[in-house]
């Protein structure tokens, strides 16, 4: 499994990280804008081969897997140039800006049978499938919290007169698509699209969310998602049933442990002793490509999907736009008529 990275930031360290300690799986070249970025990465990881033209690099014959980590606003376009040159897909969450953007990748992924994946690690996490696995034993549920709030360096940024790109509409930016997105994939995975929804959030000026709190609406029971990058807070997943509840530790995207009580009866269920989170998503996708499961792959596929659904109507609920949503999806909306 041959993979080439698409970004420098800190979550291309832990990627390359996890590449490096699963077996069968490489990183053999790098694409970034300025070769003095790429460099630390790729003299620290053994990385051959820096590009600064990204077209150059996906034309190479010898790379199975792009790993995207750019700015949301750049997912599509570079996951439909690397699906163009038949590169297999692996895309940092959130999957893309619109749900237009989500079906024309879909689309052709599976026209030209390629794999696609979206890189959340709750969905792959032991501690997430324990869950999952003795939830039934809280009986009906009737409520789900989640609280993933932490204070971004950037939000100073932002309060002195600066738009970094992770609160800029432009690079779809929000605390909505940055970290409250994790606690849309493990509800909609354990319960599907809620029937109905509403997402408040606190604005700045530029209409972009520093936090928020997404409210979905199930029968019989209420799912509230916090997530903020304007203030601290005590991250958690709850799930409370008639017969007990569960806790899991530190949010869903880490799932450190997960405590369960059923009457009197307290356990601590915990399968996970690998600190770096993204080797158990690379498994799984390496598991899928080393059997050519697209069955499987496109299920996970689905699952991104209907949680771009939600997202989209969400944000909207809130008079969020991105400079995406005026754009029209599409091959030649993303690379230019030369394409």
């Amino acid at each position: 499994m041959k993979i080439a990275t698409i970004g420098t930031g800190w979550i291309v360290d832990k990627f390359l990280s996890a590449v490096k300690n699963t077996s069968g799986a490489a990183c053999v070249a790098m694409y970034s804008r300025k070769v003095d970025t790429a460099q630390p990465l790729a003299k620290k990881y053994g990385i051959p081969a820096i590009y600064t033209d990204l077209e150059q690099m996906l034309s190479e014959g010898d790379i199975d897997f792009i790993y995207i980590a750019s700015p949301n606003s750049l997912h599509y376009e570079h996951a439909y140039m690397s699906l163009l040159h038949g590169k297999h897909v692996i895309c940092e969450k959130p999957f893309t800006s619109t749900i237009k953007e989500a079906e024309s990748l879909i689309s052709l992924a599976k026209e030209k049978q390629l794999m696609v994946f979206e890189a959340v690690t709750t969905l792959h996490l032991p501690n997430y499938h324990l869950l999952r696995e003795n939830m039934e034993q809280l009986g009906a549920i009737k409520w789900v919290q989640c609280n993933y709030s932490q204070y971004s360096s950037r939000y100073d940024l932002l309060k002195n007169g600066e738009t970094p790109n992770v609160f800029n509409p432009k690079f779809s930016g929000g605390a909505l698509a940055d970290i409250n997105i994790y606690n849309m994939h493990f509800v909609i995975h354990l319960f599907g699209k809620p029937p109905r929804l509403s997402y408040t959030a606190n604005k700045h000026e530029n209409g972009i969310d520093t936090s928020g709190v997404l409210v979905m609406r199930y029968p019989g029971f209420i799912a509230e998602c916090v997530g903020s990058k304007d203030s601290h807070g005590m991250n958690f997943l709850l799930l409370q049933g008639e017969k007990g509840y569960m806790l899991a530790e530190e949010g869903p995207n880490a799932f450190n442990r997960v405590k369960m009580k059923i009457g009197e009866n307290e356990t601590v269920l915990n399968a996970q002793s690998n600190p770096n989170l993204l080797a158990y998503e690379l498994a799984v996708f390496k598991e899928i490509y080393d059997t050519s499961d697209f069955e499987q792959c496109y299920e996970l596929l689905d699952h991104s999907y209907s949680v771009m659904q939600v997202f989209e109507k969400a944000r909207k609920d809130a008079g969020i736009l991105f400079d995406a949503d005026l754009k029209k999806s599409g091959r030649r909306a993303a690379l230019g008529d030369k394409h």
